[in-house]
Parts: structure tokens; sequence; C-alpha cells
């Protein structure tokens, strides 16, 4: 059994309309960005429960989040030791040729190393907004944001609770704060101490040879906060385009800065399409 917990949606039996049995149809597993969980509405991929009408979809809870085990402090190797358990793990019914990965955020950094390390269980990538500056430090806004965090950024205070930590990152920077329910607080303080995602190395050499189909999904960021938009979005924005060439992927654009959640029925007829 996994060591963290999967929540799986499955409801094939109850779509009608005369729609062709789907029970071939492989799994799609998701991993979730941090502040949330899979099945969250408000950040995770609630908004991704229509496409279980076809396929079953598994819903990763990060160490620390959600209903999986506290960790000392998340780790996005970890994760994806985590992600190769679930596909390689009889009880989960993935089967033969594993599953199709979709990713947010910190969580996309692990599932390119799963691709990297276990090709044979990934069918495809659905990476939506990369975290995976690494991948990208040559592009001028990419390198920017990894002198300041390396270099000049300091710490969190020693005394700021997860409550401030999560209105400052959302009020702050002038969008709606969710309600900071203890299952929100928790994930929040787990991200807080997760590992820093430039340490991560991405291995996209032994990904381009597995020859996985990849699909990036990246917002428009039109109406994001402005400076929201400059400190983050422009170099999500750069890692989107950089992957989608190094990886010979297609390159989705959605308007807004969180596609899964503000736009999910794009996001969904680019998933249902991208699968087949």
């Amino acid at each position: 059994m996994a060591a963290v917990h999967v929540t799986v949606w499955d409801d094939r039996d109850g779509a009608g309309g005369g729609r062709a049995p789907g029970a071939a149809a492989a799994p799609a597993l998701f991993i979730h960005n941090i502040f949330t969980w899979g099945s969250d509405s408000a950040y995770g991929f609630g908004g991704q429960r229509p496409l279980a009408d076809s396929r079953r979809l598994l819903l990763m809870d990060r160490r620390g989040y959600g209903d999986s085990p506290d960790t000392a402090r998340s780790d996005f190797d970890v994760d994806a030791e985590d992600v190769v358990e679930i596909l390689d793990d009889g009880a989960s019914s993935v089967g033969p040729g594993g599953a199709h990965l979709v990713a947010h955020g910190n969580g996309a950094v692990a599932a390119l190393i799963v691709a990297a390390r276990r090709p044979d269980l990934v069918r495809s990538l659905a990476l939506i907004q990369p975290s995976a500056f690494t991948a990208a430090a040559h592009h001028p806004a990419v390198a920017a944001l990894l002198d300041r965090v390396r270099e000049g950024a300091p710490g969190l205070p020693e005394d700021i609770t997860p409550e401030q930590y999560l209105r400052a990152s959302t009020e702050g920077l002038g969008m709606a704060m969710p309600e900071p329910t203890p299952r929100r607080l928790r994930a929040v303080a787990t991200s807080m101490g997760e590992r820093p995602i430039w340490e991560a190395e991405i291995p996209l050499e032994a990904i381009q040879g597995a020859a996985l189909p990849v699909l990036v999904i990246c917002g428009t960021w039109d109406g994001a906060p402005a400076a929201y938009r400059e400190h983050v979005g422009v170099p999500l924005m750069a890692v989107a385009e950089s992957l989608t060439d190094s990886l010979g992927g297609r390159l989705l654009r959605v308007p807004g800065y969180y596609p899964h959640t503000q736009e999910p029925a794009a996001v969904n007829a680019a998933l249902r399409e991208f699968w087949g």
C-alpha cells in the first residue's frame, strides 16, 4: 500500500447517454502544488472531477497535505518516490503501461523526476504551470528569480503563523484568501517548510529520451495582481515555454493565472483531447 493518501474518482458507471464503456481507458494520476491537496476545489483538482466519467482519476495528497501523514519536510524527490510507489503498486490497479500524469507547480517537478526515473510507468505528462525553474535557468526572468531566492531572499520570520503566511500570500498580493480551515492551514504549514524548488535538478535528457507525449498548460496572467504577475507569473510563463521546447511538447495558454481552477472547462477539454 502506498505511503500517501490517494483519492479515487471513477464515475464511469454513472455516465449515461450511450457513452462507450471506458474500462480500457488508462487512469490519470494528479499531483498538486502548495497550499492544497488532491481533491481541493480552491487550488487542487476539484474542477477536474468531470474527467472521471471516462477513466479513473487518482488524486494524490503529498506528504503533509490532505489525508497523507505528516512529514518533517516536504521534498520533491520523496514525492517522486511516492508517485512511483502508487504507479507500481498492484493495489492501486494502475495496470500495465502506467498512468497519465497531471501535475501542477511543485508537483510537476516530482512528475518530471518520475518520468526520467521510470518512464515505463508514465503514459504522458500534462504539466500545469510547472515550477521547474532550474530547467529554464537560461531565461533572464528565471535567472533573476533564482538569483533573488538563492542569494538575497530572507528566510521566513520564526514567529509567522500559517494563517499570517496564507494572508500575506493571497490578500497581500491582491487576491482572495481561502477560508483558513485547519486542513488549509496544515497545508500552508507544510508548504512553508518545503525543500526549496530551486534545488531540483530536472533530468531533461532522460525525459527527452523517453519520448513521452507532453502537454504544458500555462495561464496568460491577464488580470493577475501586478506584483504577482511580475515576480511569479513571468518566470512561470518562461518555464512553460522552455519546457515545451525542450520536451517537444504542446503549449496551451488559457486566461488567468490558475488554469485548472479558473478555466476548468478549457483545461478538461484539452486533457481529454491529449489523452485521446
